[in-house]
């Protein structure tokens, strides 16, 4: 099966129903997307799916086929980044978690940083009440004060 990760087209051997976060991890090496809960709970499996945040532990590799799928590598590498959007959203995210000292273990944080990239690409200006209800991914070390202030510093611009 054919993959498209990150920009670039990768061919997986994988059965049609293994989740897509095994397929990321142990088949392509990528292992900046990890195992939390096994049950879509968490978030830190979280990657982009034609842009969308979706939980990778539970999401079937045959079910994204079609999809570009974006982990947490690409917002890492700026190269990448510039191959797969015009604007770095996901550069910004990461500037702004730093300044804020959003990571503490930071374990959670490549799930965290691809679906706040998700909301600001969907509304670069999201409201308060809007970043509360897409940023519910879960953070053992309690971060949350820290990403509500990131968040509302990327709303504002």
């Amino acid at each position: 099966m054919e993959l498209t990760i990150n920009g670039k087209k990768r061919q997986v051997d994988a059965a049609p129903d293994t989740p897509l976060l095994w397929v990321i991890r142990e088949e392509l090496g990528l292992t900046g997307t990890k195992y939390g809960c096994g049950a879509a709970q968490c978030g830190a499996c979280t990657v982009l799916a034609d842009g969308r945040p979706i939980r990778s532990c539970v999401m079937p590799v045959s079910s994204v086929a079609n999809q570009a799928i974006t982990t947490i590598e690409a917002i890492e590498a700026i190269e990448a980044i510039e191959a797969i959007e015009e604007d770095p959203v996901g550069r910004r995210v990461v500037e702004a978690w730093v300044e804020h000292q959003v990571p503490q273990c930071g374990y959670c944080q490549s799930g965290q940083v691809l679906t706040a990239t998700a909301l600001l690409k969907r509304n670069a200006r999201p409201g308060e009440a809007e970043i509360a209800a897409a940023m519910v991914n879960l953070c053992r070390c309690g971060t949350y004060n820290a990403i509500a202030d990131a968040m509302q510093q990327l709303a504002k611009g």
